[in-house]
């Protein structure tokens, strides 16, 4: 950034900017970028992208234990309402919306996912239907998905012969 200054106090055209706090400046870039990524994964048309319905894939943990599969997904300021979970042969499919607060006197705002979001996962083995649990607690939502008695491991006794 350069700033112009009057003739009389001028040694050259141009005078360097003092430099503001460069947290403030790389977080203010920082922002620019998300809202650049955001509306290309929305399809704005206005940045060239095709047009498709938005979403965002949350950060997840999958973890396997003898008996099940856990998934726990972080979706902050969801309500339980706006999940939906599907489960189809193998694959899991966790979607749903996180609504815009209307907020008024902001004096930072940090880009905070909100909108469509979405997760699908391949499981190795099969699932049982019957035991699909799912909890939502302090922002993380937590799918048990019990395995199917055909998947699950059984100890096998070696003999002697």
């Amino acid at each position: 950034m350069t700033i112009t200054v009057p003739g009389r106090y001028r040694r050259s055209s141009t005078v360097p900017a003092r430099r503001e706090d460069p947290i403030a400046e790389f977080e203010q870039l920082q922002e620019q970028m998300g809202q650049i990524i955001n509306s290309f994964l929305r399809g704005d048309q206005s940045l060239g992208g095709a047009a498709q319905a938005p979403f965002w894939v949350p950060a997840a943990d999958l973890e396997e234990t003898d008996d099940a599969y856990v998934l726990e997904l972080e979706v902050p300021g969801v309500r339980k309402d706006d999940i939906n979970i599907e489960v189809r042969d193998n694959e899991l499919r966790v979607t749903g919306e996180i609504k815009q607060k209307e907020r008024k006197g902001i004096l930072r705002r940090q880009m905070r996912p909100v909108g469509q979001f979405q997760y699908v996962v391949a499981l190795p083995g099969d699932i049982d239907p019957e035991q699909v649990q799912a909890s939502l607690h302090d922002g993380v939502l937590t799918v048990r998905l019990g395995k199917a008695a055909t998947s699950q491991p059984r100890q096998i006794e070696v003999r002697e012969s």
